[in-house]
């Protein structure tokens, strides 16, 4: 739109769409992304971005029905408490790793290069309270290990 000396701004019906398109524009970019650092035994600390699934409701849905996800981003399962965790692959078209962590964030178990759409169950090897999901190939891509230390975002 352009303003001339005698037009006026302010009745122009463009003028609040473009305030609303402004501010909305600066909401998404000022939303922080959390992230998850893993640090391998060996090689340099690994930083993924995260979406976070801490109600029940978030949890079942996960990544189901996802098409793709970026490299060095993923989904962080938060539980209420630690005890053995379960995932399976149904509705879910992507191949992942799902990273189990216990409350003192280390890695206590690994489910690698997992089966789309598979309704077998994944348990972790001992209680977790935590689980990252990524893509297939991504522990043996970085040297991700059980054993590694996390840092969760706050």
């Amino acid at each position: 739109m352009l303003i001339t000396p005698d037009s006026s701004f302010s009745s122009s019906p463009q003028v609040p769409w473009l305030f609303l398109a402004l501010w909305l524009v600066a909401a998404c970019a000022a939303s922080p992304q959390l992230q998850v650092t893993l640090y391998p035994q060996h090689g340099t600390p690994v930083r993924v971005t995260v979406e976070i699934a801490d109600t029940h409701e978030k949890r079942a849905l996960g990544l189901m029905y996802r098409r793709e996800l970026p490299e060095l981003h993923g989904m962080l399962f938060l539980f209420p408490r630690q005890e053995p965790q379960s995932f399976w692959m149904k509705n879910t078209p992507l191949s992942l790793d799902i990273i189990f962590i216990d409350a003192t964030r280390t890695i206590v178990s690994i489910a690698q290069n997992t089966t789309p759409f598979s309704e077998k169950l994944l348990p972790s090897d001992k209680p977790a309270q935590f689980v990252l999901e990524v893509n297939s190939g991504f522990c043996q891509r970085h040297g991700i290990a059980v054993g590694d230390r996390v840092k969760l975002p706050r």
